[in-house]
């Protein structure tokens, strides 16, 4: 796995329908009061991973809050920090060799990450991109190649990447790809060369897949679609002559092919599913094979096409029953794993697998202080829109109480092009606690449910997507199990969206509302989005509307512009340092609020961006959500 899979995992989750009777739901005892900390608080480990050899392991912890990087030798109980960040959490982290742990950060939640290098022997802690107001990526660790990477900076253009060969010796960088203005992306074969380009076309709104055979050659287009439609290289074949991707064109949802790159032309597809998009795809890099491809139902699934992976995963799952199984790491021989398990009610802990002698050990529970037993059961729900769709989610109930006329948050996921997913969440368990009932639903426009789901989300913020999460309410109230007088509706960036959305165009719904990082004025969202996102505004010009063909209705969705049809309280947390929701968004919905006399309680932290990730602002923002919600919902 290169350095690019490990700091970008994806997953695609789909929840199937599942039916069941509340009246006969056994209710059980009530949960113990659970301090509200123990929920927000810094894991005890995080982000476990093998050296190459196997002989290291390498973590993050917190120190006085934040977390940093730790070694230990495998079979030690002793670990060594390597890391002495005060700032703000390492945002990721992988090994380069043995002796060598690479690892990025930010500043304040600015979103302009740099690349650190750390060396185990002498303890030293290098910068290697030292560059104001540049976000750096990784293209490729190189893992064959001791002392060098490929990585992608905006240090020529603030608009574009680039792509620079870096020594990780000498700190020089020599510029490999320089971008024409239209790549947003690149992939290497397995030699380490830059074979593949993926380029948005925005006066046409296509996506491009370009090609090279050598790095000698120019890049050419090989697939040009509509920016509906979806090529999704993951890697090359082991003879780097084929590729391996996801694609929807001549289909709704998303299968695994195989693509000549010469031609462009799909020669093969090798698995779909009826229902669900695939995501993600696995490959060992000691067999050379392609061996399993993920796809979700009610929980994850994976179809495997290696024997070992698949012999893999059952003997996990024969030793760890009850819980979801993830393969985190592997040292470069591929026999020593690091396991992660979770489920909806623990964030789980790690594992260290042998595969030659079958031996599983447990390492480290990461939040031990939460008890599986007190957290409540997130079970999957449907429902039907107003218009006739299907739409999925997860209903949490307070354990030991009867689901009947209870206090109810609604939590819309942010995105909005994204997903909600089964497992364990802190703030639903929170609010669970807290005797709350807790609905999520993935709305129209949601991905993982193809790509007519996703379509009839276009130009429907504010209007068809807020039609889903308001069925939803009535859904619940038809059921008996919300009190219609006290509902809330809490969300994140477009759920903070659709938090605002809400208490403006349906105020009879909600008795109190809670923004968090949430957009109220899309003309102004659009003008201060980040540089290197230009590239994607035409898409997203089609999908949720252009400032001056659509201002209409813009104007319509904004809820800025609405604001004298609020009537319920609100709580508003926002990033000073978000590049992504700029902090005037929040700024101009407390002061139209206020203008009209609404109470509004706004919470904004100077050292953060497009959420709170220092643990104390943390604290602070869910205590106040909790004494908010307390007041209105009691």
């Amino acid at each position: 796995m290169n350095a690019s899979q490990i700091l970008n995992w994806q997953r695609w989750f789909l929840i199937l329908t599942v039916c069941f009777s509340f009246g006969s739901f056994a209710l059980g005892e009530a949960a113990p009061l659970v301090p509200l900390r123990d929920f927000f608080r810094n894991p005890e480990v995080a982000s476990l991973t093998l050296s190459p050899d196997g002989v290291h392991l390498a973590y993050m912890a917190p120190v006085e809050r934040r977390l940093n990087l730790f070694v230990q030798k495998r079979g030690e109980t002793t670990a060594r920090q390597v890391t002495d960040v005060r700032d703000r959490d390492i945002g990721g982290y992988f090994w380069k060799g043995n002796d060598r742990l690479i690892y990025l950060k930010d500043d304040g939640g600015d979103e302009n990450y740099h690349l650190y290098a750390v060396n185990l022997a002498s303890g030293k802690t290098q910068d290697l991109t030292p560059f104001a107001g540049v976000r750096v990526g990784v293209v490729d660790d190189l893992e064959e190649v001791e002392n060098e990477m490929l990585i992608s900076m905006n240090q020529r253009r603030a608009d574009v990447f680039d792509v620079y060969r870096l020594n990780l010796q000498s700190g020089e960088m020599k510029m490999v790809v320089e971008n024409p203005g239209d790549f947003v992306g690149y992939l290497t074969d397995h030699a380490g060369k830059i074979r593949l380009a993926m380029a948005k076309n925005a006066a046409e709104n296509q996506n491009v897949v370009l090609y090279r055979q050598t790095e000698d050659e120019e890049f050419r287009p090989i697939i040009t679609t509509g920016f509906k439609d979806a090529v999704s290289p993951y890697f090359f074949s082991a003879d780097n002559q084929m590729l391996y991707a996801a694609s929807n064109l001549g289909r709704d949802k998303k299968a695994l092919v195989v693509i000549d790159p010469q031609s462009g032309k799909e020669v093969k597809m090798l698995f779909a599913h009826p229902s669900v998009d695939v995501g993600g795809a696995g490959w060992s890099n000691v067999r050379k094979v392609l061996t399993s491809v993920g796809y979700t139902t009610d929980k994850t699934r994976r179809h495997f096409f290696d024997d070992k992976a698949r012999n893999l995963y059952a003997a996990l799952e024969k030793l760890l029953p009850g819980y979801e199984i993830s393969i985190s790491s592997s040292n470069k021989a591929e026999d020593l794993y690091v396991v992660r398990t979770y489920s909806d009610k623990t964030r789980g802990a790690y594992y260290i697998y042998d595969w030659k002698t079958g031996k599983l050990e447990k390492w480290r529970e990461l939040s031990p202080w939460l008890n599986e037993a007190d957290m409540a059961d997130m079970r999957p729900v449907s429902y039907t829109s107003r218009d006739g769709l299907t739409i999925h989610g997860y209903l949490t109930l307070p354990k030991g109480k009867e689901p009947k006329n209870l206090p109810v948050v609604v939590n819309p996921h942010g995105g909005p092009w994204v997903r909600d997913h089964w497992g364990f969440n802190s703030e639903v368990q929170l609010l669970a606690n807290r005797g709350y009932a807790v609905l999520q639903m993935n709305f129209r426009g949601s991905l993982g449910y193809g790509r007519a789901f996703w379509e009839a989300g276009f130009k429907q913020w504010g209007r068809k997507m807020q039609d889903d999460i308001s069925d939803g309410v009535e859904w619940l109230v038809k059921q008996g199990i919300a009190d219609s007088k006290r509902v809330a509706i809490y969300g994140a960036s477009y759920g903070g969206y659709a938090v605002l959305a809400g208490l403006a165009f349906t105020p009879e719904l909600y008795a109190c509302g809670v923004d968090y990082v949430g957009v109220s004025n899309i003309f102004t969202l659009i003008k201060t989005i980040p540089p290197y996102w230009k590239p994607l505004m035409t898409e997203f010009y089609e999908k949720v509307g252009h400032p001056e063909k659509d201002e209409e209705l813009l104007r319509a969705i904004s809820p800025v512009f609405h604001a004298d049809k609020i009537k319920a309280p609100l709580l508003i947390a926002q990033g000073a340092r978000d590049p992504r929701v700029n902090k005037a968004e929040s700024d101009q919905m407390v002061a139209a609020l206020a203008a009209r006399g609404i109470q509004v309680e706004y919470l904004v932290k100077d050292n953060e961006g497009h959420g709170f990730r220092n643990e104390e602002n943390r604290f602070e923002f869910y205590e106040a959500m909790e004494r908010f919600l307390q007041g209105c919902l009691q």
